[in-house]
């Protein structure tokens, strides 16, 4: 429940306000957006959550205390699915990775730092095939300038619970489905 707190109240959160989700029809006067999207799915996830946990209590009486965590755990899951997503979802993750991959970032391949450092190939993987799930993780667990260390800090098992692809971009089957950044693999790991 906390991480589902955190995350109400957070400005990325917030910021979903302004990430269209579905265009209106003529005449219409609800525009559908990420924020109002990730509430419904989150509100679904819940109840979803609370039928699992339902279902499997009897079947595992052992395990009925950690079974009650599972709504909060879903719904918390369900509410961040979308944070990391950028403008335009799919068709702004492709023009990251075109950016990168053959437009004017593309010259950043042979990039070296003042101190002689290249950029590494997981890196280059990481932006050329750019991910809105992953950038959810690392938007979750990476500590932003003036913020906590650890990010958000939310618990374990609502960070697996986000996590679609868990493998980096460098293992995926399908090129841009991948869980986290290299950056994030710690994080990941633990």
């Amino acid at each position: 429940q906390r991480d589902y707190d955190r995350l109400i109240f957070s400005p990325p959160f917030r910021r979903m306000q302004n990430k269209t989700q579905v265009f209106p029809l003529p005449g219409s006067i609800f525009v559908h957006n990420r924020l109002t999207h990730s509430l419904e799915v989150s509100s679904v996830g819940r109840s979803l959550g609370a039928d699992v946990c339902r279902a499997l209590t009897p079947r595992h009486p052992e395990a009925a205390a950690a079974l009650q965590a599972t709504p909060a755990i879903v719904s918390a899951a369900c509410l961040a699915h979308d944070m990391g997503n950028p403008p335009f979802g799919h068709s702004g993750e492709k023009a990251i990775c075109s950016f990168f991959s053959e437009g004017r970032g593309a010259r950043l391949r042979d990039y070296v730092s003042p101190e002689g450092e290249k950029l590494s190939v997981s890196f280059w993987s990481d932006i050329t095939h750019f991910d809105g799930n992953a950038n959810t993780f690392r938007l979750l667990t990476h500590q932003f300038a003036g913020r906590r260390q650890g990010g958000f800090v939310m618990t374990y098992a609502t960070l697996a619970a986000i996590v679609k692809y868990p493998y980096s971009s460098a293992l995926s089957p399908k090129p841009g489905k991948f869980g986290f950044f290299e950056t994030e693999k710690d994080d990941f790991l633990r």
